[in-house]
């Protein structure tokens, strides 16, 4: 409440809502040793609390100016005539004081300057309310606490600026300079005028090394460090050093860890103002910047002016080491660093190291496991939006990447660059072997070949690899994870590419074509290896000088000469040279047969002895010999009967010294000397040493006799028995003795027969050591000592030891 009496003594009375700022007590001889110190105080109104008073300012001098920033209006609404007058009168006076030296002594109760600052109003709750009572003409009574001080009587009226504008000036919030284009506001006429050369395009200031131009010269003496290298900011952390004030202070934050500026979606902080305003766009889906070319928009300005250098073709930077051009900045940092040898981004689990951070922190969700990028169609998941906007084209079928010079079209850019060094010839050359490769990945793949790298473990077996894909199959054999199916039979696989070949048998598509006899493959492989036939370029085994066509060809056959076997049966432990002949052997202890005869219904273990089983019913017989022109169904057989024309016998017993045309014979001969008889009936026990045996066993329990002779139509469990029979009919005698020249029909008479010339009897009765030459005649003879009589007449029921007694005795019935 502010109570005024006029001059001659009548008192007014009125409330006047405006703040008064008054020096505390200060005695004369004391002088202000801080100009610029404010204090702030809480004044009481009548119609209410008032904001804040503001900064008490003081200069060295006695004189002070009292300024109040409220809009004149607001001051003068709530005063009567005489108070207006009064307060009006005091303007002259103020102009006098401001002519004042500073320095002058200060007088008791004088006043020279009191300016409020009204942009600091909010921060004064701390402040203590001020009460002022006043008693004109006579004194001026002051309380600030409870301390009143007498007035001079010259400065009985209040004084104030009546300059309108510089209320405005100081006016909190106010923006009084407005933009005619945009309507913009700002604080001052400065400001405006930049801004306003943005609409305008004017750029006065201009680069004297370059010639570019900036709106302001700001702008430009920070360009000018550019030239002449001057970086003046200096890191006192890491002694880095900065062109701009603004750029230091980003850089601190790295090392004190702040990000003042939170995302109120996500929470996701960030250093600066700018960054947290792209982030946000994620959340809006804004994309203010849009491509006048092809209208694709961008959430960032940088990232639209690279893309647009697309179309252009512009690559303004260029690497000093290979003359590669970049599109941005940010390219030519990382390229640079393949020259350097710099990865400079770690990954805190695993230790490799990036050349980019966007490298590293797609491969830090491998860890994570975090797939943020969700395919809207299928549901599949990516760790990048590139890799999901690649994908989404396999729904949509968009090949935007064509060949300029076949027209073939690809998904990616990078397939249609690799498609593209076909056509140029271009090459990635190994140094150890100069193999050439199309890719920079193929080749570091392959020499890993070389170096002996394999850095990617199977956690289950520890077998290594040097891919990570290949890695990723080997795993699907332990989870036993077969994801691709073939539409047309159901077969599963664990890679697409496998079953993209194999859907090539069903539609006998064979794209690869070689280009000396035009004999098409299934795949490039297969093609490579073909033509190694016309090229002469083959893989030699050091030990024996056999040729392959292909690598893994001659490895496996080193084995042979190694013994290596390194795939075992986790039944019987029986190691064996090649994968594939495990898994045909395990198929014995779990009795599967997955191959099946569409002709008979007949199942087997392996696809190729289906396929040879097929040939039974067509005939075919698809193998000649060149020297005697007979057919076998399989090239096994082929080469079994090549050597009775060479007389080769390539394999020795070590216990006998015989030798054999196979090594399939050598195990079997190797059995005699072993005892072992691996294959038992399943009807009444009895074992053999080779499978042929019990096959043809089981068909005394089947009463199955399959080969049926032309002639007379007598049927024979062997297809040997089938022959030796229709040479009865032919008169045929292949087989002759070399001693008395008789000729018998099959080669196991001729061996029988042999051995009266040779006194041979090789089978020895146990219990009376009795020798016979054929295994027949023992099996007889071991009969009369068992009383075993298993031949039972039909009729009679009489019993006899062989089949033959028991023929001669039925014709006593049938009267033949």
């Amino acid at each position: 409440m502010l109570n005024v009496q006029s001059w001659g003594g009548d008192k007014v009375s009125g409330s006047i809502p405006f703040v008064l700022c008054v020096l505390s007590p200060v005695r004369p001889q004391i002088r202000l040793l801080n100009p610029e110190r404010r204090s702030r105080l809480r004044v009481l109104g009548a119609n209410g609390l008032l904001e804040h008073s503001k900064s008490l300012e003081m200069s060295a001098g006695i004189n002070f100016e009292e300024s109040v920033s409220y809009v004149e209006e607001n001051l003068m609404k709530h005063l009567s005539v005489k108070q207006e007058e009064i307060i009006k009168a005091e303007i002259p006076d103020r102009k006098q004081n401001r002519k004042e030296p500073e320095n002058s002594e200060l007088s008791h109760g004088t006043v020279q300057k009191i300016e409020v600052h009204m942009d600091t109003l909010e921060d004064s709750d701390n402040t203590s309310s001020v009460n002022w009572e006043l008693e004109l003409p006579q004194t001026h009574k002051a309380h600030i606490g409870t301390k009143p001080f007498p007035r001079p009587e010259r400065e009985r009226c209040l004084s104030m600026s009546a300059s309108l504008g510089m209320q405005k000036r100081v006016c909190p919030g106010e923006k009084k300079f407005v933009c005619s284009e945009c309507e913009k506001c700002f604080r001052a006429q400065g400001n405006l005028t930049e801004h306003e050369r943005i609409h305008t395009g004017e750029r006065p200031y201009a680069c004297s090394e370059c010639g570019k131009c900036f709106i302001t010269k700001g702008r430009l003496t920070i360009h000018a460090r550019i030239h002449s290298g001057e970086k003046p900011f200096v890191c006192s952390e890491c002694e880095k050093c900065f062109k701009t004030k603004s750029e230091l202070i980003l850089h601190l934050r790295i090392h004190t860890g702040e990000k003042p500026f939170a995302c109120s979606e996500c929470e996701k902080y960030f250093k600066t103002k700018s960054e947290l305003i792209l982030h946000v766009r994620i959340h809006t889906g804004e994309k203010p910047f849009a491509c006048s070319e092809c209208e694709k928009c961008f959430r960032i300005k940088g990232t639209l002016t690279a893309h647009e250098r697309i179309h252009t073709g512009e690559k303004p930077f260029a690497c000093s080491e290979c003359e590669i051009r970049c599109r941005t900045k940010g390219e030519l940092t990382v390229h640079e660093r393949i020259h350097t040898g710099e990865k400079k981004f770690v990954c805190a689990e695993c230790g490799k190291c990036f050349r980019a951070k966007g490298k590293l922190t797609v491969h830090e969700k491998i860890h994570t496991g975090e797939k943020q990028f969700a395919c809207s169609v299928c549901g599949k998941c990516f760790t990048t939006k590139s890799r999901l906007t690649i994908h989404e084209r396999i729904h949509t079928g968009e090949k935007p990447f064509a060949c300029s010079e076949c027209e073939k079209c690809y998904r990616e850019k990078g397939k249609l660059t690799v498609h593209e060094r076909i056509h140029t010839g271009e090459k990635f050359v190994c140094s150890e072997c100069e193999l050439c490769f199309i890719t920079k990945d193929t080749l570091t793949v392959h020499e890993r070949i070389h170096t002996g790298e394999k850095q990617f473990a199977c956690s289950e077996c520890e077998k290594c690899f040097g891919t990570k894909s290949i890695l990723t199959e080997h795993e699907k054999i332990h989870t036993g994870e077969k994801l691709y199916s073939c539409s047309e039979c159901g077969k599963c696989f664990i890679t697409k590419s496998t079953l993209a070949v194999h859907e090539r048998i069903h539609t006998g598509e064979k794209p690869f074509a070689c280009s000396e006899c035009e004999k098409r493959c299934r795949t490039k492989g297969e093609l490579t290896v073909h033509e190694r036939i016309h090229t002469g370029k083959e893989f030699v085994c050091s030990e024996c000088g056999k040729r392959f066509t292909r690598k893994d060809k001659l490895i496996v056959h080193e084995r042979i000469h190694t013994g290596e076997k390194p795939h075992a049966c986790s039944e019987c432990k029986k190691c064996f040279r090649l994968k594939n002949e495990l898994t045909v052997h395990e198929r014995f202890h779990t009795g599967e047969k997955p191959f099946v005869c569409s002709e008979c219904g007949k199942c087997f273990r392996t696809k190729s002895k289906l396929t040879v089983h097929e040939r039974n019913h067509t005939g075919e017989k698809p193998y000649t010999c060149s020297e005697c022109e007979i057919c076998c169904k399989t090239k096994g057989e082929l080469t079994v009967h090549k050597i009775i024309h060479t007389g080769e016998k390539p394999y020795t017993c070590s216990e006998c010294e015989i030798r054999c045309r196979t090594k399939g014979e050598l195990t079997a001969h190797e059995r005699i000397h072993t005892g072992e008889k691996p294959h038992a009936c399943s009807e009444c026990g009895k074992c053999f040493r080779i499978k042929c045996m019990l096959t043809v066993h089981e068909r005394i329990h089947r009463g199955e006799k399959p080969f049926a002779c032309s002639e007379c139509e007598m049927h024979c469990r062997t297809k040997g028995d089938l022959t030796a029979h229709e040479r009865i009919h032919t008169g045929e005698k292949p087989h002759a003795c070399s001693e008395c020249e008789i000729r018998c029909r099959a080669k196991g008479e001729l061996t029988v027969h042999k051995r009266i010339h040779t006194g041979e009897k090789p089978y020895a009765c146990p219990e009376c050591e009795k020798c016979f030459r054929r295994k027949g005649d023992l099996s007889v003879h071991e009969k009369i000592h068992t009383g075993e009589k298993p031949f039972a007449c039909s009729e009679c029921g009489k019993c006899f030891g062989r089949k033959c007694s028991l023929t001669v005795h039925e014709r006593i019935h049938t009267g033949k």
